[in-house]
């Protein structure tokens, strides 16, 4: 297939980012997510409203305009079970026609993108005169495809982020901070011949940020054949949330990521299940944040073990970032393939299995950076974390490890972030993609009072394969401590995910699963 269809004729390739219509049209569907979190709804369930709204009318404004190449698209959704459907409906039965609308949808068009949106999709919005304020006065008054994928896809964007850093919502570990995920994805200067994969791609950001960068700076001097291939075979995500995974569809349509009929870029599965299906060349994740993961023995069985049993894992752990760290590194090309993932301090630092799989980590790839950033870094998640970049080499017949310098950029140092701070911003992370010297070889680099080097020697046998590395004069994990309050939350976090494992414990072992 060389002439794809895009989501709306506007989505070709978006050019300057226009922040201030963005964030223009990103106030507007926050203020009505408002108004529907004030009628019960929570949060994330306001924002998949919005979500199917959006979808169906701009499905609607390509129709008018290209009704052949639609038809051509999705000739199994009749009429009554799309937009032009709610719009001639009064407040007595709009109600019941969205419900209508939902349930057919939720059950055609599975494995395209589109149809990824609505799978599972169900009408939470049973105020009519609500409903139709929303079809009516938000919708229908706009021609929402006129903004381009640079404006709604950002729009978007903002949307859930708003949403996922929600003080009352838990899904603040699904969102990347976006300046983070720039500097990551310009480090690593992504290709159009390489295979991307996310194993845990909550919204896709990271995969909308190697989009972005290959628009910039590769994109324009490809054929629409080669653009079309990297499109449809060479960027994969799974997701284990089925909300997430429709919300990450609908962002990476919106970003123009992919087209709405081509086979659905996000999996909705446990990435730790099995092993990965191929691997890629360039492999980013931001793993949820959590601990012992206990997993079902089988589908029809109330036990549960606590290690995924994988041939490919160089050991068992009930550390689910462990896990998660130990799939990134099975899905990594050999000979060549890079990698970045965020985890948590802990399994920098940790021992058992952690420290195992550090080792192996260190011996068969080559961990060459690591960046440390400050507590407070992802917003409702007060979680101390880093993201560790990693090659896999070509095999080799000696025994010398893959690594053999360890570079740590200290983000914390100086930096203390106080409740209710802002987050990361990209200049906050200028100074770490300068020094990191992407795309020039890392023996060109240079210490600086934040960024220092570590021989593999050293990090094997004085500091016993820990990676939270500071100045060589102090020993790893005793500098830059967080202020008491912080340690005081991450202490009472625990606590709580400990209470609950027990919980689910008391309740698998008097026999009361649900």
């Amino acid at each position: 297939m060389t002439d794809m269809l895009p989501f709306s004729h506007h989505f070709s390739r978006p050019v300057a980012v226009s922040n201030g219509k963005a964030a223009r049209v990103s106030e507007t569907l926050m203020d009505y997510c408002t108004v529907l979190c004030d009628r019960g709804l929570s949060t994330m369930e306001a924002v998949e409203q919005l979500t199917y709204l959006l979808i169906l009318k701009l499905e609607d404004e390509l129709l008018s305009l290209q009704p052949s190449r639609v038809e051509e698209s999705w000739p199994t959704i009749p009429e009554q079970y799309r937009w032009a459907s709610l719009v001639q409906r009064q407040e007595d039965d709009l109600v019941a026609c969205f419900d209508e609308i939902l349930a057919h949808r939720s059950h055609h068009g599975a494995g395209t993108m589109l149809g990824g949106i609505f799978t599972g999709a169900q009408n939470h919005v049973h105020d009519a005169k609500l409903l139709r304020r929303l079809v009516h006065d938000l919708f229908q008054a706009t021609t929402w495809s006129m903004h381009g994928a640079d404006v709604l896809g950002g729009a978007y964007d903002a949307l859930l982020e708003g949403a996922m850093n929600d003080v009352k919502s838990s899904a603040g570990q699904y969102f990347t901070p976006r300046p983070l995920i720039e500097a990551v994805v310009e480090v690593l200067q992504p290709k159009l011949t390489d295979t991307v994969a996310d194993p845990a791609c909550g919204t896709g950001g990271f995969l909308i940020g190697v989009h972005k960068y290959l628009l910039r700076n590769q994109s324009a001097r490809k054929s629409p054949t080669e653009r079309n291939h990297y499109r449809t075979g060479q960027v994969r995500g799974d997701e284990l949330v089925s909300r997430t995974a429709r919300l990450a569809t609908a962002n990476l349509l919106l970003h123009d990521v992919a087209s709405a009929e081509q086979i659905a870029l996000v999996s909705v599965c446990d990435a730790l299940a099995q092993p990965p299906c191929r691997r890629a060349s360039l492999v980013l994740a931001h793993p949820p944040f959590g601990r012992h993961a206990a997993m079902p023995i089988g589908p029809s069985s109330t036990s549960r073990h606590d290690t995924p049993e994988r041939a490919d894992f160089v050991t068992g752990s009930i550390d689910k970032q462990v896990n998660f760290l130990q799939h990134v590194m099975s899905s990594t090309a050999e000979g060549g393939g890079r990698a970045a993932v965020i985890v948590p301090d802990n399994v920098l630092f940790a021992t058992g299995a952690a420290e195992i799989v550090r080792r192996n980590l260190v011996d068969q790839f080559d961990v060459h950076t690591v960046l440390r950033l400050p507590a407070g870094a992802f917003d409702s998640v007060r979680v101390a974390a880093n993201v560790m970049f990693f090659d896999r080499p070509p095999r080799r017949p000696d025994a010398h490890p893959r690594t053999t310098k360890v570079w740590v950029y200290d983000l914390r140092s100086g930096r203390r972030r106080a409740p209710g701070h802002a987050s990361l911003s990209r200049s906050d992370l200028n100074d770490f993609v300068s020094v990191y010297l992407p795309g020039r070889p890392r023996t060109e680099r240079v210490e600086t009072d934040l960024f220092r080097c570590f021989d593999v020697q050293d990090v094997l046998g004085r500091y016993q394969a820990r990676l939270d590395l500071s100045y060589p004069s102090e020993a790893p994990g005793t500098a830059h401590l967080a202020p008491p309050e912080e340690i005081a939350l991450d202490v009472a976090r625990d606590l709580r995910l400990a209470l609950k494992e027990f919980d689910k414990l008391v309740a698998e072992l008097s026999g009361d699963v649900s």
